[in-house]
Formats: structure tokens, C-alpha cells, sequence
């Protein structure tokens, strides 16, 4: 028998003898009403211990009780129990977080829903200079840098934003957002002083051995085309040998050339003018039909008269590699068609072949730096391997973005983006 069908059985037995006393004095009605006075004040008792109870925390023992008061008792108890146990491991989990966070060589911050300072691990008070004080203060009011600022209030964090310390400007830190939670984000900063050292070593020799490699191939070029002139085709060996000497002197200024102009990409300043796009589209196709293996093949869309402020030859040079690749990765009967055109959000340069494709695993790679696609062809495609690099890094530098979709043996279209904010007619 349960503990409440006990209680009813009681209040029934008592009601009962209520009934009878009443009978026997003829007095039912105030037998019944005192039972019930009695019966109601015990319960408002027993109430009122529990609530004092509970407004002490329910710690410690409970009090003691008879019936079901004793099993409320008891299951609170053991909720109250149940519940310190978890709160204890929680606390536990969460030290060890906080152990293993002071122990990372990577600053961490926790932002709240207004940018508030939650806690910061020791890196972060080491390289941003926060302090343990800190804590509530939002985090632009500590880090005034504006890139930092706009970077946070864009709410796109797909990127690192490189930013110099607070503490030291000779420390150069990659700062990253990530979400999590119900409005709570984590600010990583990871110092890549190093790595940008590097990356500039490495900038400066590729323009220094570019630049030197210029004067050789010159001399080298006058000479060949001297042992070209002096040539009067008696010697087959000696005529093969100029060519393929001076097809590999022609290739080899191609590559000293595109990374030179990488070179200038990546150090240069910026220079801002209004940029005539659908002429400067018009004679790059002009020129295009100038090549033999082009003549008739390149279709020009022209469906927004729009220009956009930018850098003409870094433009030119970009859509010159596109359409020179979509040429030479098609048949020589193919259309390649090149599209200037324009949405809500932006306007855009589609280039479209109908060439060979590019498998779905190759299309992250194919603008790194001398990553050509390995794919058997039935000619041989000349290249230095730098062409969607400039391309990537113009757009880069247009505030652009370059979409591919391809497939094998359909084509490719690769689309230029460009925001709005670029329109400048």
C-alpha cells in the first residue's frame, strides 16, 4: 500500500469516527468542522516547517516527519543531494578547463552578448594587456585598434584580422572570433610575429632573385636572337637548338615576369581610380581575336555599362589570365564566353569554357602558386602556374571574391565578384 493511500485511509477512518461521536452526542456537523479545523492546521504546520527548511538551503538533516510529509521530505533531500553532486563535478570540469585554458601558449578571451570581457586566460593579459580587473569592461574600449573594431562589429569571422600587440607593436598577432553558445564568442589571438617574418623574407627574395634574374635573361635573348640572324640553315642541329633555346628563355621571362608582378601585389599600395570596365573588357577580347588560336572564339556579354574603382592594369592583367586560360583549356573550336553583369549585391565577370574541367577536389588548389592540375591532354599547355594566383590577389586587393564551378569534361566558369560599394559611375 502506497504512502497516500495510507493518508486517505486515515482522514477516512477519522472522518468515520467523527460520524459516530456525532451520532452518539447529535452533534455531526461540529464533530466533522472540528476534524477538518484539525486536519487543515496540522497540514499549514507541516507546511510551515518545510518552507523554513527550504529558506535555510535545505541543508543538513530534515526535520522529522510521519506519512507523506516524510516522503517530501525525503525526495527533496535527495534532489538537493543529487543536485550538489553535479554542481561539485560541474565545478570541477570547469577548473580544469580554466587549468588547461591558462595553459595555452595562444591569448583567449570569452566575449559576452555585448562584447563584455567574461575571462581571459594568462596569454591574453600577457599580449593584449588585460588585467584580472578587466573583467565586465567591452573588449573595444581595450583594444582600440579600428580594423579590430570593424572586424567585431561586421560579424563575419570566416578570417583572421592581423593586427600588431597592444602591449608591443613589434608583436604581430592573427586575432579570430568563434561562436558558440547562446551569444557568447571565444577571441583567439595567436602570435605570428614569426610567420609574417618569414613570409616577408620569402617576399623579398622572390622579387630580389625576379629582379636579378632579368639582366641574364636579357643578355641571353640578344645573344639568341644575334645566332638567329647569323643562321642560313645549314645546319638543321643549330637551327632546332636557338628555338628551343629561345622557347625556354621566352618561358623562363614569362615566370620572372608573373612574379614580379605578385610581388608588386603583395607590397604595393593600393591605387584608387574609376576603371572603364566594359571597354577595358572590349579590347582585351580585341586582342584576344588577334591570336590565331582565338580568332572567332571569344563571345563578350556587356549587360551593365558599370565601372568600379580599382587599378586598371592589376584589373587588366587578372581578366587577361582568365581568358587566356579558359583559351588554352579548350578546344580550338570552343566559344568562350566572358559576361559583365550585374545583381542586387554585386557586379560580376563570368569567364565560361567549354573546355576540360576541373575535378572537385583540384578547385581549392588551383590558385596556389604553381599548382598546376596533373590530367593526361592531347596537346601540351604551356604556363608558369602563377595565372589564378595574380588573379586571386588583384580581387584580393579589389575587395573581390573569385567563385569556380567546373566539371570534368564540361567546362569551368570562374566568377569575379565585386561588392557594390566599388560602383563609381
Amino acid at each position: 500500500m502506497s504512502v497516500w493511500q495510507k493518508e486517505i485511509g486515515i482522514a477516512l477512518l477519522l472522518f468515520l469516527v467523527a460520524l459516530i461521536a456525532g451520532s452518539l452526542t447529535g452533534h455531526v456537523l461540529l464533530f466533522v468542522f472540528l476534524l477538518t479545523l484539525g486536519l487543515w492546521i496540522r497540514q499549514l504546520f507541516q507546511i510551515s516547517r518545510f518552507e523554513r527548511w527550504l529558506s535555510m538551503g535545505g541543508r543538513g538533516k530534515y526535520p522529522k516527519a510521519t506519512g507523506i510529509w516524510e516522503d517530501i521530505y525525503y525526495h527533496v533531500y535527495r534532489i538537493k543531494k543529487n543536485e550538489k553532486k553535479r554542481k561539485k563535478k560541474l565545478s570541477k570540469m570547469v577548473n580544469q578547463f580554466r587549468k588547461s585554458t591558462e595553459a595555452l601558449p595562444d591569448a583567449a578571451v570569452v566575449l559576452g552578448p555585448n562584447d563584455e570581457i567574461e575571462w581571459a586566460n594568462k596569454a591574453a593579459r600577457e599580449v593584449l594587456g588585460l588585467q584580472q580587473t578587466d573583467k565586465g569592461q567591452r573588449i573595444p574600449n581595450l583594444v582600440r585598434f579600428p580594423e579590430f573594431i570593424r572586424y567585431l562589429k561586421s560579424g563575419n569571422y570566416n578570417e583572421a584580422v592581423i593586427l600588431p600587440a597592444p602591449v608591443d607593436h613589434r608583436i604581430t598577432l592573427a586575432m579570430r572570433i568563434v561562436k558558440y553558445g547562446a551569444g557568447l564568442r571565444l577571441l583567439l589571438a595567436q602570435d605570428v610575429t614569426q610567420l609574417k617574418k618569414m613570409e616577408r623574407m620569402r617576399k623579398d627574395f622572390v622579387a630580389n632573385v625576379s629582379h636579378e634574374l632579368r639582366t641574364p635573361l636579357t643578355v641571353l635573348k640578344g645573344y639568341l636572337e644575334t645566332m638567329q640572324d647569323m643562321d642560313d640553315g645549314n645546319s638543321p642541329l643549330l637551327t632546332h637548338s636557338v628555338q628551343q633555346m629561345q622557347g625556354q628563355t621566352e618561358r623562363m621571362q614569362h615566370l620572372v615576369d608573373d612574379l614580379l608582378l605578385l610581388t608588386r601585389l603583395e607590397t604595393q599600395q593600393k591605387k584608387v581610380q574609376c576603371v572603364d570596365i566594359p571597354a577595358l573588357l572590349s579590347q582585351i577580347c580585341k586582342e584576344g581575336d588577334a591570336l590565331e588560336t582565338a580568332a572567332g572564339r571569344i563571345e563578350l556579354l556587356l549587360e551593365t555599362d558599370t565601372h568600379i574603382t580599382g587599378e586598371e592594369q592589376e584589373l587588366r592583367s587578372a581578366f587577361t589570365n582568365l581568358l587566356g586560360n579558359a583559351l588554352k583549356y579548350s578546344p580550338d573550336d570552343s566559344k568562350v564566353t566572358i559576361r559583365w553583369h550585374r545583381s542586387e549585391n554585386a557586379i560580376m565577370l563570368d569567364v565560361e569554357d567549354q573546355g576540360e574541367g576541373i575535378a572537385a577536389p583540384e578547385i581549392p588548389r588551383i590558385t596556389e602558386r604553381f599548382y598546376r592540375v596533373e590530367v593526361k591532354r592531347s596537346k601540351k599547355v604551356n604556363g608558369t602556374g602563377l595565372g589564378l594566383a595574380i588573379v586571386k590577389h588583384v580581387l584580393m586587393r579589389h575587395d573581390a571574391k573569385l567563385n569556380i564551378v567546373s566539371e570534368l569534361g564540361k567546362g569551368s566558369r570562374f566568377r569575379c565578384c565585386f561588392p557594390v560599394t566599388r560602383v563609381c559611375n
